[in-house]
């Protein structure tokens, strides 16, 4: 029997602006687009859709299993920071984290952006 996934969402979106995670917003629609191509090998597409499918579950259980972990981020510019994570917005475009240990100091609570990190790793 497989074990359900939980989501973890930030209950704002990062941008000061912002007004949640609206569907209908242009950040939503430019991210995430709604129309799937239309192709004549099914078979192809379907097993992509499961692999891809497969991918997606092992990164929000890795997500999950990061939770309250202190978690190291190798980030552009051979920078290695620290940090307690916390969670992930739904897009997957930032991280919240606690206590981030930076070249410069300690900072409370902060966010990374995604596109900043290279790899990150953890003690499970």
């Amino acid at each position: 029997m497989k074990t359900p996934v939980s989501v973890l969402r930030l209950p704002r979106g990062p941008d000061p602006n912002s007004r949640g995670f609206d569907p209908n917003s242009p950040r939503f629609i430019a991210l995430c687009p709604t129309t799937v191509s239309t192709s004549s090998s099914g078979s192809v597409d379907e097993e992509e859709q499961r692999l891809r499918s497969e991918l997606r579950e092992r990164f929000l259980r890795t997500l999950l299993l990061m939770t309250d972990k202190q978690v190291q981020f190798d980030m552009f510019e051979k920078v290695r920071v620290r940090a307690r994570f916390g969670a992930s917005d739904i897009d997957v475009l930032n991280f919240q984290v606690s206590d981030l240990e930076t070249p410069l100091g300690v900072q409370k609570e902060a966010l990374l952006r995604c596109h900043d990190v290279i790899s990150c790793s953890f003690e499970p």
